[in-house]
């Protein structure tokens, strides 16, 4: 619900300035938490969610019906997770078991409201999961055979769920709270002000004057603007909203338009610093620091775009398509000037993180300082109090949703992880995957991907990535990965849905934006987003890849012939007819992907 959306409601002064003080009191809330020192998890959490629901269900809601309803399970949410938050004291001393009638109706309620916030949010698919999970959990010990189990007490399952930290309070809701939701905040102040058109002017000076220039921008653009919010649909239908008119009005095919801006959108969450919040998550679930999960994660995703790249260039030569007029790319000092709005928060993010070496979290902190700054003057380098104060409401509103948002996704799938933990389910598939590939690494990886995309088709990546890696993770280390490389290739495979049909949803927003029919665009992007499909397999037989920090001559060996065989597939896949030639060219990529991987 953007500031202009609220203006235009009847009731504008009121609720503006109703979702406003919502919105900063969430913002002043995860920031205060960074600087506070240490705040109790039974405190943090609780009320982290208290402060998303309203966000989720009220000031959503499409009918009066469905707001009224959200005031209702937003009451009953609140007040449970405020009874939790200053209760934190008594609940640590009973280890996860209710007593008593009403500290069960509490837990009840948490449960239903978490589920109902994330099917409001993103639908039915990952609250029909945990549901399953739940119903697994309450009733599996009639479940006959290994797949079968012993049995919780009601008041136990129920309080490891809901006033223990090992289901909704578990540590991923603590990396939504200290972590993600800094880095949504960040990336919501920076939209707000002019680093987007930097983002684009940037692109546009670097790739517009190219030879299928238009298309490259949308690469460029999408890969920065992609960094920061970690969206593949906030992406496309942001950058999509200049790049796509641009490039129809050059002449480029609707279908390769929107594949292309749908493929470069989903590369967003492959990009480091935020990754879509999968890094974070990572951080978390493997121990590895945050940096050291960002320098492994730099060259895939680099291999990614460059495979876009040279895809381009192959259509390009196809459909001679032309790069940006002169009169359509930006001037030299408009691209600094808007460039600066994002190099310099950036910069204080980089110099917090590296050079004083604080948490990520912290340094993040840092940077939303010096973007709030930024937003004080615009791209003219003017002062207007009405634009600054715009720019200001629409950072906070912008940040309160997606806060919420993820804080949705993340509190379910912290159900479904919580009855894995107290069933020992996650052991039994882990199990089931081992005996299924006869305990052998590629088949295992095989049914891992497959595991992925199908979960990824339902749910958003960072759940998808969440529950498969729980569930793979250890059969996937078992067999030999490191720990980082499971979790990077279970992450890339849950990002395929978003180009892969039948739903994929950057395909769908983008085919919808430019009038094209959605199957074409989806065909067309899977051959441009190829490296999608192989360079997750790519960093298994080629691990150098990931060790960029440790050993840096072996990783940009493995990155070189990780790319060699990367241009031969795409230029095979897009820019050769002659259906031998094409199948040589593909051979010859697969053969300097996956030969030699020891090397």
């Amino acid at each position: 619900m953007s500031a202009e959306l609220l203006s235009d409601t009847p009731q504008s002064s009121a609720s503006r300035l109703f979702c406003f003080c919502l919105a900063l009191l969430l913002t002043a809330f995860h920031i205060s938490l960074i600087f506070s020192g240490l705040v109790p998890n039974l405190v943090s959490r609780p009320l982290h969610m208290a402060l998303a629901l309203p966000w989720i269900f009220v000031f959503t809601a499409k009918s009066q019906c469905a707001r009224l309803s959200g005031i209702v399970l937003t009451l009953a949410g609140v007040a449970a997770c405020l009874w939790t938050a200053l209760n934190e004291d008594m609940l640590n001393d009973q280890y996860g078991f209710l007593e008593g009638n009403f500290q069960v109706v509490i837990s009840v309620t948490l449960l239903l409201v978490v589920l109902e916030a994330a099917r409001r949010a993103i639908g039915w698919p990952l609250p029909l999961v945990a549901l399953a999970a739940l119903a697994y959990g309450l009733f599996g010990q009639h479940i006959p055979g290994e797949f079968g189990h012993s049995g919780t007490p009601l008041e136990s399952f129920l309080g490891t769920l809901t006033i223990a930290e090992g289901g909704i309070w578990g540590s991923l809701t603590g990396v939504s709270v200290s972590v993600v939701s800094i880095f949504v905040i960040f990336g919501a102040v920076l939209n707000a002000g002019e680093a987007g058109q930097g983002f684009m002017n940037l692109a546009s000076s670097a790739a517009g004057r190219l030879k299928g220039g238009a298309a490259k921008v949308s690469v460029i653009s999408s890969a920065l603007f992609g960094s920061i919010s970690g969206s593949a649909s906030a992406n496309v239908a942001s950058t999509g909203a200049i790049t796509l008119p641009a490039m129809t009005r050059l002449g480029y095919p609707k279908r390769l338009a929107a594949a292309v801006e749908a493929v470069a959108s989903s590369g967003g969450q492959i990009m480091p610093p935020l990754m879509g919040a999968g890094a974070f998550v990572m951080v978390e679930l493997t121990g590895i620091p945050y940096t050291s999960i960002m320098a492994a994660a730099i060259l895939p995703a680099v291999l990614y775009f460059l495979a876009v790249w040279i895809g381009i260039n192959a259509y390009a030569r196809r459909f001679e398509l032309k790069g940006l007029a002169e009169e359509d790319r930006p001037a030299l000092r408009d691209v600094l000037v808007t460039s600066a709005f994002f190099l310099v928060p950036f910069a204080v993010l980089l110099w917090g993180m590296f050079v004083i070496q604080y948490t990520a979290q912290y340094a993040a902190c840092l940077a939303i300082i010096a973007g709030a700054l930024m937003l004080l003057i615009n791209g003219k380098l003017q002062i207007r109090p009405r634009e600054i104060a715009l720019k200001l409401e629409n950072a906070v509103l912008s940040a309160a949703r997606q806060v919420a948002m993820i804080a949705s996704i993340i509190l379910c799938a912290s159900i479904i992880i919580g009855v894995l933990s107290i069933t020992g389910l996650g052991v039994k598939i882990t199990s089931l995957i081992l005996s299924g590939s006869n305990e052998m690494l590629w088949p295992s990886l095989l049914l891992t991907a497959l595991a992925c995309l199908i979960l990824g088709m339902e749910v958003p990546t960072t759940a998808a990535y969440v529950i498969c890696i729980s569930v793979a993770g250890p059969a996937l280390t078992r067999l030999g990965l490191e720990p980082l490389q499971a979790h990077l290739f279970v992450f890339w495979f849950a990002l395929l849905s978003t180009i892969t049909p039948p739903v994929c949803g950057a395909v769908f927003i983008a085919a919808g934006m430019i009038g094209e029919n959605w199957l074409k665009v989806a065909l067309t992007a899977m051959a441009l987003g190829v490296g999608l499909y192989i360079i997750p397999l790519g960093m298994i037989a080629n691990p150098n890849v990931l060790r960029l920090t440790d050993d840096p001559v072996m990783a940009l060996f493995a990155f070189a012939r990780i790319a060699a065989g990367l241009g031969l597939i795409s230029y095979g896949l897009i820019g050769v007819r002659n259906l031998a030639a094409k199948l040589g060219l593909i051979a010859l990529g697969l053969v300097a992907v996956f030969a030699w991987a020891a090397v």
